[in-house]
């Protein structure tokens, strides 16, 4: 009698202890921070997703000196991964030959190479893209440390160029800054700069962003 007394006893101990146990085992919705299961695993087992990025810009025009690379696909022996544009705005490639480069866009370009290599290559896959741009440039001139011209970085603004230039030298009309834009007609229009004024705060439209062919003057 004792001995069914004490298994029931320890019956009963077990149940508490288990009981006890579970409760403290979160839900599997709980332990993802309240997610369902299937979501839970997904947000453990899926990496991030990756941006993808398009392979060039085509709004760009391309120009002499720029640097380009130029990939056909699975054809190592064609492809190149720098190829200057001379100064008659051509490049060179094994199988194509003397292509134009400067005045089009990298699509453009693609165009025409795959069009020339389909003799050699069947559907053959060019990417064209820019590895450097050396083409737009711009000019400052006067009381600047380091006058000349300089390659042209987008969103590169007036203060940038300043900086470029290594700022001014001692007797630099700072108030007196002007910017020469050369327009279609092939006339030039003057806008001034205060660099007193901008970097105070006032007048901040003048830092304006450059353009190819601007030229910077600091009397």
């Amino acid at each position: 009698m004792k001995n069914r007394t004490d298994r029931r006893a320890l019956g009963f101990v077990l149940m508490v202890l288990a009981g006890s146990l579970w409760a403290q085992v979160p839900a599997p919705s709980e332990a993802h921070g309240g997610l369902p299961p299937t979501a839970a695993a997904a947000s453990v087992a899926q990496p991030l997703a990756t941006p993808v990025n398009k392979p060039h810009d085509n709004s760009f025009v391309i120009g002499i000196d720029d640097l380009l690379s130029i990939n056909v696909w699975k054809e190592p022996d064609v492809s190149r991964l720098s190829v200057p544009v001379r100064p008659d705005g051509r490049i060179s490639l094994p199988l194509v030959g003397e292509v134009q480069a400067a005045g089009r866009t990298p699509l453009q370009l693609e165009a025409d190479i795959t069009s020339r290599l389909r003799a050699y290559i069947a559907e053959p896959e060019v990417t064209v893209m820019v590895q450097q741009i050396n083409s737009e440039k711009f000019n400052i001139l006067g009381q600047v440390l380091k006058p000349g011209s300089y390659p042209l970085t987008r969103g590169m603004t007036v203060l940038d160029a300043l900086a470029t230039a290594n700022g001014f030298r001692d007797f630099a009309k700072q108030k007196a800054i002007y910017i020469l834009r050369p327009n279609a007609a092939g006339a030039e229009s003057r806008i001034p700069f205060n660099y007193k004024d901008v970097i105070q705060g006032k007048h901040p439209e003048q830092n304006i962003k450059l353009e190819p062919r601007d030229t910077i003057v600091v009397p």
